[in-house]
């Protein structure tokens, strides 16, 4: 289950083989328009071929793929990480959980929640999670996938 969502894997190849095929699947001609009228091309905000939008769901993915996975579910939208130790501070660990709330890239749509613990003497205890972890992993996923909104615009 660690590997879900990584560059690479059959699972990412298989997201990315979907997108494109919602992105070049929603291509139409309109009728009535000048056929010489130029429109920049733009990739759609509402991209939900799993549950939740698409490019918030692989920005969160992409965001967390260093911590191991407990818990992945892509109808409700919900990631649950388990406990990561980071090689810099082996007497900290971090849980992460990402709620996505909409099929619609939207600041809004995307909620973090974050568990610290600190390993003392009686063994791992709760402590408040640093201020702005929260709201910088929020920024990270929602600027990822708008990135991955532009990459997807043809031409």
């Amino acid at each position: 289950m660690g590997s879900v969502g990584r560059v690479g894997t059959p699972r990412a190849v298989l997201m990315a083989a979907v997108l494109s095929a919602a992105l070049l699947g929603g291509c139409s001609h309109h009728r009535g328009r000048d056929k010489h009228a130029r429109v920049a091309p733009v990739a759609p905000a509402r991209l939900a071929t799993i549950g939740v939008n698409s490019y918030l769901w692989q920005a969160s993915l992409d965001t967390i793929a260093f911590m191991p996975l407990a818990t992945v579910d892509s109808n409700g939208g919900v990631i649950v990480t388990d406990w990561y130790v980071s090689p810099a501070t082996p007497n900290e660990r971090i849980k992460v959980t990402i709620a996505i709330l909409d099929t619609v890239l939207r600041a809004d749509a995307v909620r973090v929640s974050a568990n610290r613990e600190q390993l003392g003497a009686a063994g791992w205890v709760e402590v408040p999670v640093r201020a702005g972890t929260v709201q910088k992993l929020e920024e990270t996923i929602l600027g990822h996938a708008r990135d991955l909104r532009r990459a997807s615009i043809p031409g």
